[in-house]
């Protein structure tokens, strides 16, 4: 087990291995119970006494997301509600079946799982994995915040088989999802960290289709939202955008264009809408470039072109039509500079 890397977060990498082409003692099989209990949740694990079994996991952690790879089987493993109790340990475990089958049964479901199969399991209350062979799967563990569901949903989505020939998101992001997840291991940890990011949007896209919820709506209005009470931060970046709201700059950037737009000219027509409404208020004796300046505008000369093509008239035509017409709008207020300067990302609820 590795320490915290150079950049402070948890970089772990733990591999065990347990054979036995005999029935496996008793010592094995707690080493192996103890290895998936340390790397997941607290589980107990049983083994027929008379079958040999393997069991091989391979675990890395990317700040919030762990991903592992185990083989393992035949044998079941089981979260029971004795465990959940004593175990704080909330996350949940997405199973993307690589070989052999399993079955996950969790909230009266069943799915059994084959080759290219995902599922995801809730570490908050009890399951069984049934493994009848030996198979390989890979367990990404994420934390239940990230997938942008309400808890009242999450029991719909556990123990339902995910399969990319079904159509909708998943067929599209899957394999995506696989390819970002064999990139992990190659990549920095720069851009480990990244990709690690994008495989926890992609994950909740797929969850949140799955449990029938449409996130688009809901996470189109919540990014808006926010934006309107940062339109005076002139460095704002698709980048800075994408981590307050725990997704991707490309998933923002899909959003936006959806909608039929780019974040840059949906920011830029949101700033001169909010200056030219101050320009029009007869109580506004700022200039116009401190009010360029106030609507996230660093260049005066770039602020009048874009004011002029868009409105058809300078910003000083446009105060001195306004003020002689006696123009009102509601006031626009821009955002605080101070709450700007302690602004944290925050992952989407």
């Amino acid at each position: 087990m590795a320490g915290p890397d150079a950049g402070g977060r948890a970089a772990v990498l733990t591999t065990v291995s347990c054979a036995a082409p005999e029935p496996a003692p008793g010592e094995r099989l707690t080493a192996w119970r103890r290895a998936l209990s340390r790397t997941f949740v607290d589980v107990e694990v049983s083994v027929a006494p008379d079958r040999p079994w393997t069991g091989t996991l391979t675990a890395e952690r990317l700040g919030a997301l762990q991903i592992a790879t185990e083989e393992f089987g035949p044998g079941t493993i089981l979260r029971g509600a004795a465990a959940v109790a004593a175990d704080p340990r909330g996350h949940i475990l997405v199973r993307r079946q690589l070989e052999g089958t399993a079955l996950l049964l969790q909230d009266g479901r069943s799915a059994e799982l084959h080759p290219g199969d995902l599922a995801f399991h809730d570490a908050r209350r009890p399951f069984r994995l049934v493994l009848p062979e030996p198979q390989r799967a890979r367990v990404l563990m994420v934390p239940r915040a990230l997938l942008r569901l309400e808890e009242r949903h999450l029991p719909a989505l556990t123990a339902t088989v995910v399969d990319e020939t079904a159509g909708g998101a998943a067929a599209l992001l899957l394999p995506l999802l696989d390819g970002l997840v064999d990139e992990v291991a190659r990549a920095g940890r720069e851009r480990r960290e990244q990709l690690a990011r994008t495989a926890a949007e992609i994950l909740a896209t797929v969850a949140l289709e799955q449990s029938g919820r449409q996130p688009e709506p809901a996470l189109w209005e919540r990014i808006t939202a926010s934006l309107g009470s940062r339109l005076g931060e002139p460095g704002l970046t698709p980048q800075d955008i994408a981590d307050q709201h725990a997704i991707s700059p490309r998933y923002l950037h899909r959003l936006f264009q959806r909608q039929g737009t780019t974040v840059g000219a949906w920011l830029r027509a949101r700033r001169l809408e909010a200056a030219h409404q101050e320009l029009a208020r007869p109580a506004a004796h700022r200039s116009i470039a401190t009010v360029a300046a106030r609507w996230g505008f660093t260049s005066p000369s770039h602020f009048s072109r874009a004011f002029r093509e868009t409105y058809g008239m300078s910003p000083a035509q446009w105060r001195r039509t306004a003020g002689s017409a006696g123009t009102t709008t509601a006031p626009v207020a821009p955002p605080d500079p101070a709450a700007r300067l302690h602004r944290r990302p925050q992952a989407a609820p």
